[in-house]
């Protein structure tokens, strides 16, 4: 038995999917080059470790125990990821068909012959329960993440490991043995522009939360598609929030005729509640909300009782919450139940700045959406020509698909004239009137420089400069 390779196993097991440690780690176990893709390294890194599995069981050493020594916890990990892969196929055919029924919770009878595998290498049911569990967790996690926020540019790689941690923590050893069912009380602040992407981010975090699994039903205990509850906080009145968040009784005012279940009571154990723009909300509904993260509980309006609130809050903003922190307007006894994880989601310009080709990528995905299908349509090429590669993108990636069917209504999309021209304008008066200092234009050069030619090592041969201070200034 080789320990080292269980250990090399365990490490890849628990390390995040959109991260460069677990492809160096999978690389390193089949002894592939750089130059290999990481997807290619799974095959024969799965075949190696069945072959590992059948000697060990052959030989009576497979032993599961979860607090024995490193190399047997480490043995009990490995076995967990091969029945991961034996099955992830169909937790993957499983996710496609729960979101075609909806919120009736979709049979799943290779589930529970899963749970049976596990039992048979040495799990106690109940622990083998709990992973079946986390391994429809894990694919319904990659599934969002992967499909929800595509993109090449460092900026996405980097969010897309994010919201993994959001979901799993950094550690998820830590996860598996005692976060698992508790993971309500860690909220997140979603940061970012208009239009950049909070919302997918803040699905694909509620939709992937923990959901046990019923042997008796051979069903998941609930859909996914309803654990992930959503409520623009702006586009209600003052008046209206408190009920729309916390429900209210039948003549618990003007109006009410009946009773109205508020976001809160949608929200199940499994689940979470996504508040947007948060940054709109007044000082009372802040207090009110506070309270809820606090206690757990709340009270519809008109009512006395007491509702337990069991899911995850996900919040977000456009604006800088450091300045309403500043002017008052936003809380720190608020934020800091808020800020478990603060997650900034990259505006479209950044995105191109770093990677050019992540515009033509981010079209494809969106007109494929949209078609419902993988037509070449030139729309990418008419983007390009109407708005040239230096467009700021300022609706981000919301204005990003409106422009491509603008496109395929009108056949042109020139951008947000009023935008574009009010900054063209600032530009010019800034250089005019002398404002300009030297590291801004420098910066502007750098990054023009970068658009055209996509490369570092390009733009400070062009410039003089060293690799590094250009990536700084592209950067910003």
């Amino acid at each position: 038995m080789s320990v080292e390779f269980f250990k090399m196993i365990a490490e890849a097991a628990f390390s995040n999917p959109f991260g460069d440690k677990r492809v160096e780690i999978d690389r390193q176990i089949v002894g592939a080059d750089e130059t290999v893709h990481w997807h290619s390294t799974l095959e024969p890194l799965l075949r190696k470790l069945a072959e590992h599995i059948d000697a060990l069981k052959k030989s009576g050493g497979i032993v599961i125990d979860r607090n024995g020594k490193e190399e047997v916890r480490a043995i009990g990990i490995s076995v967990l990821f091969h029945i991961f892969h034996r099955y992830m196929e169909r937790f993957d055919q499983l996710i496609e068909d729960q979101i075609n029924a909806g919120d009736e919770s979709v049979r799943a009878p290779f589930a529970f012959q899963c749970l049976e595998d596990l039992i048979e290498y040495g799990f106690k049911r109940e622990d083998a329960r709990r992973y079946v569990a986390m391994f429809y967790q894990i694919r319904r996690a990659y599934y969002f993440i992967s499909t929800g926020l595509v993109g090449e540019s460092p900026v996405m790689k980097k969010l897309r490991a994010q919201l993994w941690d959001n979901i799993f923590t950094h550690e998820i050893a830590w996860y598996e043995s005692c976060l698992w069912d508790r993971m309500e009380d860690f909220s997140t602040l979603l940061l970012g522009e208009t239009g950049s992407g909070k919302g997918a981010a803040a699905a694909a975090i509620g939709r992937s939360g923990f959901i046990p699994f019923n042997p008796n039903t051979q069903k998941f205990e609930e859909s996914f598609t309803r654990a992930f509850v959503s409520i623009n906080l702006s586009q209600y009145p003052e008046s209206l929030i408190e009920s729309e968040l916390f429900g209210h009784r039948k003549g618990a005012f003007t109006g009410a005729i009946e009773k109205h279940e508020g976001i809160f009571s949608r929200c199940s154990a499994y689940g979470a509640i996504f508040l947007d723009e948060i940054g709109d909300v007044s000082i009372p509904i802040q207090i009110k909300l506070l309270q809820v993260l606090q206690e757990r509980t709340f009270s519809p309006v008109g009512s006395h009782e007491k509702l337990r609130f069991k899911g995850r809050v996900i919040a977000a903003t456009n604006k800088s919450i450091d300045e309403l922190r500043r002017t008052g307007e936003f809380r720190d006894d608020f934020y800091y139940r808020l800020c478990s994880d603060i997650i900034t989601v990259p505006p479209l310009r950044e995105r191109i700045r770093e990677t050019p080709k992540e515009l033509e990528m981010l079209a494809s995905h969106l007109l494929e959406r949209i078609c419902g299908s993988d037509l070449k349509l030139p729309i990418i090429g008419k983007l390009k020509e109407d708005v040239g590669r230096n467009y700021a993108w300022p609706g981000n990636v919301r204005e990003l698909e409106q422009a491509i069917r603008r496109i395929m209504i009108t056949g042109s999309y020139t951008g947000d004239a009023a935008v574009e021209s009010q900054s063209d304008s600032s530009l010019e008066q800034a250089m005019e009137s002398g404002n300009l200092s030297a590291k801004e234009l420098v910066e502007k050069y750098c990054r023009d420089l970068y658009d055209v030619y996509g490369n570092y090592g390009e733009v400070a041969r062009r410039t003089g400069l060293d690799w590094r201070t250009v990536k700084k200034n592209v950067q910003g």
